[in-house]
Formats: structure tokens, C-alpha cells, sequence
């Protein structure tokens, strides 16, 4: 058993290795007073939400992340060529859990919410970073290896204490990658609580995405490339509830699929598959055609994780189960055929934690709605 489990971590280890109409937005880092215009994007509509989060809505083919270099006379995608099929989510959420999304804004129709403040440059994130003297990466869930065209799952929505002033973060997340090394594209999405981007410690809706041949880690808007489709909800927006210990519970739904015809990567959320926005395949150099590994679970993430861990999940053991312990629920991959399956093969699968000290998994399950994981941990308290 003993030696099962060092499999299991090894193989996680390795694998997880306010302005004015018509002027120009300006965009501030996080505890720095220099701001950087983005010349030529117009606002045309500000909104300040509940919590005091401002957001512009911004003409949606002049959005910032058109300016990469690899989506020059890029066409806008405004919602996908088709969805995959496969069950019903709608019907997999159980009558006792709520479905939560992020605060729905009243952005006009062409335009998109762009928060304010929103941190510029590299972001290093994911659930396979390598660890070092300023990085450091625990995680818990369920993996799979083989080519994949997308994945789903319904997301137990938590807010883990993490340390305000600590540059950690704590997110239960859905991740693809395709690569290897150094060399490796990814993509993800999901919720988290990440201080040192947010400037606070609500659960709040990101994505996230690697370019494995520059290296170069992105979160939300901070460098160019995610296309944003969604008039309604914001990256970076906070969720409009939280799962209670003991109490109410509340899952988000995500997907993340490949768009046969153009090729491009879309991410989708809610009951009823809302487009929200896509990575252009343009942008990767392994992704381009399709993913070989899927991550479904949580992870922590930052520089003081080895000493002073956050929670992970609901902050308790995945042994406590429903209403106490996070869980991921109906989690698939979508297959060759543009369908969404449960892997059936066990020498592709995998479900573990990197340090059962401070995160565990239990009840592991694989069925045709899709497999169910427990998940989570109080860290170091």
C-alpha cells in the first residue's frame, strides 16, 4: 500500500513538474504606482460591483488580448461551431447542490468586462510547475494520460483561507496540458482564492494558459491571448456564493473543449454551457491539435507552501465527505469522437495527493455520469 502511494506521489510530483469614455485604459500592478495605457481601447461602460471590484466594458474586438503578435488579423470567435455531446449536466447536479456562477454585469452586447487593476506580465500557474526556491506546488485530485480533446466537471465551490499578505493561492481547478518539460502547453480554469493578483481573499472565477515554447505563464488578462466572449461575467469576478461547512453547498460547472472546426480551445460554464471565451490555437506549439493530460482537483501554489501551507478545498480532510469535505463530480474527458466519456482504462488514470499530510483524497468513485473525488486539507495550521 505503502508503495502505492509513493507511485502515486511520485508520478504527481513529476507530471505537475477610473477613466472616461473615449480615453485610454489604464491598467495598475498590485502595490506599484506606475500604470501602463493600452493605447486604442475604448470604454463604454464602467461598472462597480458589490465589494468594490470596477470593471470596463470594452468593445470586444478591440480587447487587449488581441495584441498578441500570433493573433494579428485574428477573426473573433463569438461562440462555438458546435458543443460536444454527451449527458446532460443539468440533470448530473443533484437536486440538494446549488449551481453558483460569477456576479452576472450588464456590459452591452459587443462589449466585455475587463476588471481594473488587473496585474500585467508573467504569472506562474499550474498544478505542474517545478518546484523551487520561490515556487513551491502541492496538489490533490485525479489525473489522466492519453490524448483528450477536452474535459468537464462539476466543482464543489469553497473559499480556503489563504494568508493575505502571502503571494500563495489556493484553487480547485481543471487543467490540460500537452508537451513536455520545459516545453509544455497548458490550459485551465477554475476558482481560487489568490491574494497577491486580487489584492484580496475571496474565491473568485480565473483561467490560466502556458506557452510552452516562450515559457511564458499567463493569468486572465495579464499578457494577451485568452479571447473573451462573455458580455456577462468578468474574469477575475468573485462568485456569487460559497459552500458552507456543515451547511449549503454550491458547485460551479466547467468545461473546457477544443472546437473541431476552428480549432480553437473554448472554456464554458454554468448548467447550460455558457460560452465564455477561448485560447486561439494559433497561440500553442503542442496544443495546437490536442491535450495528453487532463487534471481534475485542487492545488496550492506560491512561495511559502512548504512553511506555511492554506487550505486546500473546504480547509478539512476529504474523509469527511459531503457537506464538509470539497469534492469534483462528473468529471469526463471529451474523446476523438466529440464525446464526452469516463476513462475506463486504469493504467491511464490516477488519483492522489503530493503530500498526505496536508491534503488527502477519498471516495473515489468512476461511473457513467463521470468519476467523483473528495479532495482537500486544512494545510499548516
Amino acid at each position: 500500500m505503502k508503495e502505492k502511494q509513493a507511485i502515486r506521489v511520485t508520478l504527481l510530483l513529476s507530471c505537475l513538474v477610473l477613466v472616461t469614455n473615449g480615453k485610454g485604459i489604464s491598467y495598475k500592478r498590485y502595490g506599484e504606482d506606475n500604470t501602463r495605457v493600452l493605447p486604442y481601447r475604448q470604454v463604454k461602460k464602467t461598472i462597480q460591483m458589490k465589494g468594490g471590484d470596477i470593471y470596463d466594458c470594452i468593445d470586444v474586438n478591440a480587447q487587449p488580448s488581441l495584441s498578441h503578435p500570433r493573433l494579428k488579423n485574428h477573426k473573433n470567435q463569438m461562440q462555438p461551431s458546435y458543443f460536444p455531446g454527451g449527458l446532460d449536466m443539468e440533470s448530473q447536479l443533484p437536486h440538494y447542490v446549488s449551481e453558483v456562477q460569477p456576479y452576472i454585469m450588464d456590459c452591452p452586447i459587443g462589449t466585455i468586462p475587463i476588471l481594473h487593476n488587473n496585474r500585467s506580465g508573467n504569472v506562474e500557474h499550474s498544478i505542474d510547475g517545478v518546484n523551487s526556491m520561490d515556487i513551491q506546488t502541492e496538489a490533490a485530485g485525479i489525473r489522466y494520460y492519453d490524448a483528450v480533446f477536452g474535459a468537464r466537471a462539476i466543482i464543489n465551490v469553497y473559499e480556503p483561507r489563504v494568508n493575505k499578505d502571502s503571494k500563495d493561492l489556493s484553487a480547485a481547478w481543471l487543467q490540460i496540458n500537452n508537451g513536455g518539460g520545459e516545453h509544455t502547453d497548458r490550459i485551465g480554469a477554475g476558482v481560487e482564492v489568490n491574494p497577491s493578483f486580487s489584492g484580496d481573499t475571496f474565491v473568485r472565477f480565473h483561467i490560466s494558459w502556458t506557452d510552452g515554447l516562450d515559457k511564458k505563464s499567463c493569468l486572465d488578462h495579464s499578457c494577451p491571448g485568452f479571447v473573451q466572449v462573455d458580455h456577462k461575467s468578468g474574469l477575475g469576478a468573485r462568485l456569487q456564493h460559497v459552500s458552507v461547512y456543515g451547511g449549503r453547498q454550491f458547485a460551479m460547472t466547467l468545461s473546457i473543449f477544443k472546437d473541431e472546426k476552428s480549432g480553437n480551445w473554448w472554456v464554458a460554464y454554468g448548467k447550460n454551457n455558457t460560452p465564455f471565451g477561448y485560447w486561439p490555437s494559433a497561440l500553442f506549439s503542442f496544443l495546437n491539435y490536442k491535450g495528453h493530460f487532463v487534471f481534475w482537483g485542487g492545488f496550492v501554489q506560491g512561495p511559502t507552501v512548504s512553511s506555511n501551507a492554506p487550505q486546500m478545498g473546504s480547509g478539512h480532510f476529504a474523509s469527511e465527505g459531503y457537506g464538509k469535505a470539497a469534492y469534483i463530480r462528473n468529471a469526463q474527458i471529451l474523446n476523438e469522437n466529440n464525446k464526452y466519456v469516463t476513462p475506463e482504462d486504469n493504467v491511464k488514470l490516477d488519483h492522489g495527493t503530493s503530500n498526505s499530510t496536508l491534503y488527502t483524497v477519498d471516495k473515489f468513485e468512476a461511473d457513467t455520469p463521470g468519476m467523483t473525488i473528495y479532495y482537500g486539507g486544512p494545510g499548516l495550521v
